[in-house]
């Protein structure tokens, strides 16, 4: 019964013993982070507490050099402070106030000094009188406020000194105010116990929780032991050899440690190779050089006699340290073909889509052949050419005839080498031969394989000379794939292989077509818009104007650069007026293609016509948009009158237009809805004048009709005209872009060429997105030596001196043979203002390119051109005014009407025949 009784007790105290072993305290995993977390808790905590100790106390310093700095600077700066110091005894008016205020405010001490630093004040009225320690000349002679950490007598404290300045701004006084530091540690102290109470109550936190991940810890890990580690390790070798992977381990001195049976049968190894240096265990070289040199790798191929093996390798140990290493490896030698071809087949695949991506995003024939060949290269072939139609690259539509013996021009090359064998960019490539591979896939109109390029006869005959060269450069394999669209040829794509072994195979073909029928969208894609914007380029074209007219107004340059991706709306003009004036005009459509250059062309033309009425600018805008709003009217009758409204009206035109007088310098100018215009005056100095925006064309004015703004514009000025288009960019907005035109503009001694220059070159992009119209005007004045005015009273008697002045101021002008033309028509002109027109009559003469001769007056009866009958005793002197003048016609202003007639410069020294004109002073008595 002992004996059984002990050998029970005995084995209960074995369990026992396990059981104890695994929760043995810091012996256990679960033991030791449980004194890891306590230990880096309380850590943690101390620097926690550390760290808001100081930065407690550095706030409350802070705080007080704060406090102190204000209370100083309201002390000095109160009323009364600098009389006070320059009273007989500053003690006794300022003690006072400075003890109240620092109760008030909770400092330690209030000084006032003088500028010697003797205290006037002191919280401690025994320091009366005596100089303060420490510097003050920031404050005496820099007049500067400051805080610092005072150090000294009677005790360390915050402190802070402001200068007292009287009203002349002289430092007068200073005043000082602090808070001691003993005072502040006192404070920092106060907040220690609570410090101490928040941390125990962390570390108290902080240790149940490493208690509970302890216990949890013990619960997972079961307190396993040292009998349970070995029980592992049998059972860790029992797998290791069981699995169908083998695994070598190797020590640091690259001696075999451990070969699983798997490893044994892959790589020929035997138990006694075992403590062997891997170069003794007659594995591949590649394999031996990946063991010693203690690289990691991941699923590299390396040759075991005749298998494949897949091999990873790992270090055994963290890395920086003399470690071995682990390999695994399985065998792919059946897996190999297959995952080759699908890996090919996932590059082919992901190949298609980069090309998707990456060939037409432009809309320009050469730039996809280039992207076509700049894909294909180097992943599917060494070398790529494209040959392309020359209508294709014309924009225009390819032959439909069988292009098998047709020319192309090479488009776009593609290589892994400049040095390449193969004919330039540019040159015709021609297929006279029907047996060359490239002849062979169009005649088919499918992709061809050339798999030994030096068997391929139809190729040498074609041109012996390069491919003697291309043969000796090593090109070995070709594949040529037609471009087609539509079932129409556009071209071809030829592919070579020269340092790539492999020839093109079956296999390749398809991957050859599919990439050359989606560059054969995008290339007619950016044909056919090549057509349409040469188009659209001559249609524009067509309708701007081509050359300026010769006028002595401005002297003029323009630019005109149509957007990248295709012509729009925007338009110029210069357009002489009568009286030696000239119109500005710029534009803008919104839109591209042909229809905003055909609408552009209505406006363009409809300007001219109003022009010819010689109104103000507002009134023109304002006929220009009355007949915007008619035409998108008619466009939207009839049953699909909206859609066609919308696809064809002109509504989201601008217009600015500016009438230029260079007798008087005066600028009238009016927009529908575009940008003003920038004026530079002579001394560099460029501004935006501020112009009532008004609506665009076609939208109706309403109750807000179109003003005109009036500028005084001096000689030499220059006034720029321009489109939205110049300013606003791809990450560039107006303000941006007015500004880069300000720095472009100030420049007063350029020309307008050159200032047209200078323009573009600082704003335009490389890839305008919209149409610039650019319009640089320089201004000129009439010699006031050239300008003759009367004021005419109404009575026929003052037209006959008046007429003989102007006959004087010809002479005086070298017009002798003007003059009696001239007469003839200021008497018809100033004799029918005063019988027939109202107050004021004016009559002023210009000499410019032509002479102009303009009679004013109140009234705004407009003439009329007649015959008069053989019996008529008048009616013939508007009749006589049309004969003798180049042009004629009538102004009208604000209040009344200008006659003008202009006579040509030299053309006018014959007189006419007696019989054909009765006497000048006869011509009074006519009337019209």
């Amino acid at each position: 019964m002992t004996a059984r009784g002990g050998a029970g007790r005995k084995g209960a105290g074995a369990r026992g013993g396990r059981t104890g072993e695994r929760g043995s305290g810091l012996r256990s995993v679960a033991g030791q982070v449980f004194a890891l977390e306590a230990l880096i808790a309380l850590l943690v905590i101390a620097a926690v507490v550390f760290v808001t100790f100081y930065q407690a106390r550095s706030d409350t310093e802070r705080d007080a050099s704060v406090r102190s700095l204000a209370v100083a600077e309201a002390f000095a700066k109160a009323p009364g402070i600098d009389a006070a110091l320059a009273s007989p005894d500053p003690t006794a008016v300022l003690q006072k106030r400075a003890e109240e205020t620092r109760r008030a405010t909770g400092v330690d001490f209030i000084a006032v000094l003088n500028r010697d630093g003797v205290r006037y004040t002191d919280s401690q009225p025994d320091l009366i009188g005596r100089r303060v320690t420490g510097d003050l000349n920031r404050a005496v002679v820099d007049g500067e406020s400051y805080t610092e950490l005072f150090r000294g007598a009677p005790n360390d404290a915050v402190r802070a000194v402001v200068p007292v300045v009287d009203d002349d701004g002289r430092v007068v006084g200073v005043v000082t105010s602090g808070v001691e530091v003993e005072n502040i540690s006192d404070a920092v102290r106060d907040r220690l116990p609570l410090l101490i109470g928040v941390a125990g109550g962390a570390l108290v936190l902080a240790v149940g929780g490493a208690a509970l991940v302890s216990r949890r810890l013990r619960r997972q890990t079961h307190g396993l032991g040292p009998t349970e580690m070995t029980r592992m390790k049998e059972h860790h070798e029992a797998v290791l050899h069981a699995v169908r992977e083998g695994v070598l381990i190797v020590g640091p001195d690259r001696r075999l440690l451990l070969a699983n049976d798997e490893a044994r049968r892959l790589l020929g190894l035997t138990p006694d190779m075992e403590r062997r240096h891997v170069s003794e265990l007659g594995l591949d070289a590649r394999t031996v050089e990946l063991l010693e040199s203690g690289r990691s790798a991941t699923d590299e191929v390396h040759r075991a006699g005749d298998r494949l093996l897949a091999v990873s390798v790992r270090p055994t140990l963290p890395a920086g340290r003399e470690s071995g290493c682990v390999m695994t490896m399985r065998d792919t030698t059946e897996l190999a073909a297959l995952t080759g071809r699908a890996a090919v087949a996932r590059g082919r695949l992901q190949l298609l889509y980069e090309a998707g991506v990456r060939i037409g995003t432009t809309l320009e024939v050469v730039r996809t052949a280039e992207e076509l060949a700049e894909v294909a290269v180097p992943r599917f072939a060494d070398f790529a050419t494209v040959e392309l139609l020359e209508p294709v690259l014309r924009g225009e539509e390819p032959p439909p005839s069988s292009p098998a013996t047709t020319e192309m021009r090479r488009t776009a090359l593609s290589g892994l080498r400049p040095d390449q064998p193969l004919q330039p960019v540019g040159d015709t490539i021609r297929f006279d031969v029907p047996s060359t591979p490239m002849a062979t896939a169009l005649s088919a109109g499918h992709a061809m394989a050339q798999a030994e390029l030096a068997s391929a006869e139809g190729w040498r005959e074609q041109d012996p000379e390069g491919a003697a060269r291309a043969l000796a450069y090593g090109m070995h394999s070709l594949l040529t794939v037609p471009l087609l669209a539509r079932g129409v040829v556009l071209g071809m794509a030829n592919f070579w292989r020269a340092d790539t072994p492999e020839p093109f195979g079956d296999e390749d073909l398809s991957f050859a077509e599919e990439l050359a029928a989606r560059a054969a969208v995008a290339i007619d894609n950016a044909r056919r818009f090549t057509r349409e914007h040469a188009m659209a380029v001559t249609l524009q074209r067509s309708l701007l104007p081509r050359v300026l007219p010769d006028q002595s107004a401005v002297d003029v340059s323009y630019r005109y650069l149509p957007a990248k991706a295709g012509v729009g709306g925007d338009w110029f003009d210069v357009i002489p007026l009568p009286g030696a004036r000239v119109a500005l005009v710029v534009g803008d459509v919104v839109g591209h293609g042909l229809h905003a250059a055909a609408t552009m062309g209505r406006l363009r033309t409809a300007v001219h016509n109003f022009s010819t009425l010689d109104v103000p600018p507002d009134e023109l805008l304002g006929h220009l948009d009355e007949l915007t709003a008619r035409i998108d009217d008619r466009e939207s009758e009839g049953p699909d009158g909206e859609a066609r409204r919308r696809e064809e009206g002109i509504t989201g035109a601008t217009c600015l237009y500016a009438i230029y007088d260079p007798a008087s310098g005066a600028c009238t100018v009016a927009s529908a809805g575009h940008p003003g215009p920038a004026l530079v005056a002579p001394d560099g100095r460029v501004e935006f004048p501020e112009l009532a925006p008004g609506l665009p064309l076609g939208l109706g004015l309403g109750d807000v009709p179109f003003e005109a703004t009036e500028l005084l514009l001096p000689e030499g000025s220059k006034l720029v005209l321009f489109t939205d288009g110049l300013l606003e960019d791809r990450g560039r907005d107006l303000d941006a872009g007015l500004g880069l035109l300000r720095s472009a503009l100030a420049h007063p001694d350029r020309s307008p060429e050159q200032t047209c220059a200078d323009v573009l070159a600082t704003l335009l992009s490389p890839a305008p997105r919209d149409d610039i119209a650019l319009l640089v005007a320089r201004t000129r004045l009439l010699d006031r030596e050239r300008i003759a005015e009367w004021e005419v009273a109404r009575d026929p008697s003052a037209v006959s001196p008046v007429r003989n002045a102007a006959a004087a101021k010809l002479s005086e002008w070298g017009l002798d043979g003007l003059a009696f033309t001239a007469e003839l028509v200021l008497s018809e002109l100033i004799t029918n203002a005063v019988r027939y027109g109202a107050d004021p009559v004016r009559v002023r003469l210009l000499h410019d390119r032509t002479l102009i001769c303009e009679v004013s007056d109140g009234s705004s009866t407009s003439p009329h051109l007649r015959h008069a009958a053989a019996t008529d005793e008048g009616g013939r002197g508007l009749y006589l005014v049309a004969q003798y003048a180049d042009r004629w016609g009538t102004r009208y202003g604000r209040r009344g009407k200008t006659i003008w007639a202009e006579l040509r410069v030299g053309g006018g020294d014959e007189e006419p025949s007696v019989e054909a004109v009765p006497d000048l002073d006869a011509l009074e008595d006519l009337a019209w």
